[in-house]
């Protein structure tokens, strides 16, 4: 059923004539004539009597008016779910602790005016495949994995380098050191349960240990933060790489310690990718805003002392 005849047969039936229908439809009488014929030919049914004070609707028509009424109704709102000035701006990030969501929220402080919707998805493909199919506007992600570009329809730039520290118990041998360099760290165990093969991290954390001798286990099960808190507390043993932005809170007795580390500081980059053709205005604002960010704090940015896997897409 055309809707155009629809909207013609309701502006008819409120106007009571048909020259003033095509007056508010900007049409031609003889256009609203022929729209209401072909929606009386389709329905099988006659619509409207003409009179001398105008256009009277049959009884068929009574009882179609408030069916049509509901039709546009449905298709208003079906046009609105995916008019992008109309809906949310939603974006991925892979935490809601990590530096990707501090970002949005600065964004949200920012830019109350702009609905969002925050989801977390799994890995890069999966983001990526929700941003071609419309499903998602952005994510923030470390780009790619190694012989993995991003489709042609993909854009991305790097909004910020996030500092990795050493997380310790009190116990553990670097427990009280000021500042470790990475070198250093050969030798040590570096527990990480929650890397997972085949994401971009895993790819990251991957590179780190190739390239610096490293020990990073994942082995056991990841119960979430708070008991990597626990075990790390608890365990002379083991250390752990945890982001300088992430905010944590533990228990006093833990006396855990972050340890910046340097000679180079490994970050974990952060870019923001979407799809070229997306026109919501939510999202020119986010590109807006962590640009000025990223000018303001020097973010987004390999600086020197600094280390990121050869695969990291540059700025």
């Amino acid at each position: 059923m055309d809707l155009d005849t629809v909207r013609t047969f309701v502006a008819a039936a409120d106007a009571g004539r048909f020259q003033e229908a095509a007056a508010e439809l900007s049409v031609t009488q003889q256009a609203v004539s022929k729209r209401i014929a072909a929606l009386e030919r389709a329905l099988g049914v006659r619509l409207f009597t003409r009179t001398p004070r105008g256009a009277e609707l049959t009884i068929d028509g009574q009882a179609f008016l408030p069916h049509a009424r509901e039709l546009l109704k449905v298709a208003d709102r079906a046009v609105a779910s995916v008019r992008t000035d109309r809906r949310p701006l939603r974006v991925d990030v892979i935490n809601s602790r990590g530096a990707a969501s501090g970002l949005l929220r600065g964004f949200h402080r920012a830019h109350p005016d702009v609905d969002l919707d925050v989801v977390m998805l799994f890995d890069v493909d999966t983001a990526v495949a929700a941003i071609r199919s419309g499903t998602i506007d952005a994510s923030f992600r470390a780009v790619a994995a190694p012989g993995r570009a991003l489709p042609e329809d993909i854009a991305s730039v790097r909004v910020l380098d996030e500092p990795l520290q050493l997380l310790t118990g009190p116990a553990h041998a670097l427990a009280a050191a000021r500042s470790v360099r990475l070198a250093e760290l050969v030798g040590h165990r570096i527990w990480m349960p929650g890397i997972v093969p085949g994401t971009e991290w895993a790819a990251y954390y991957a590179d780190l240990v190739a390239e610096f001798g490293l020990t990073i286990e994942a082995t056991g099960p990841n119960f979430g933060s708070d008991a990597l808190l626990d075990t790390i507390a608890d365990t002379p043993a083991l250390a752990t790489f945890m982001s300088e932005q992430t905010r944590l809170v533990w228990p006093a007795g833990h006396g855990l310690r972050r340890i910046p580390v340097t000679d180079p500081t490994p970050v974990y980059p952060h870019s923001l990718l979407w799809h070229r053709d997306n026109p919501h205005p939510g999202l020119t604002a986010l590109r807006a805003h962590l640009a000025a960010s990223a000018t303001a704090t020097a973010t987004g940015h390999a600086v020197p002392g600094t280390w990121v896997p050869d695969w990291v897409l540059p700025n």
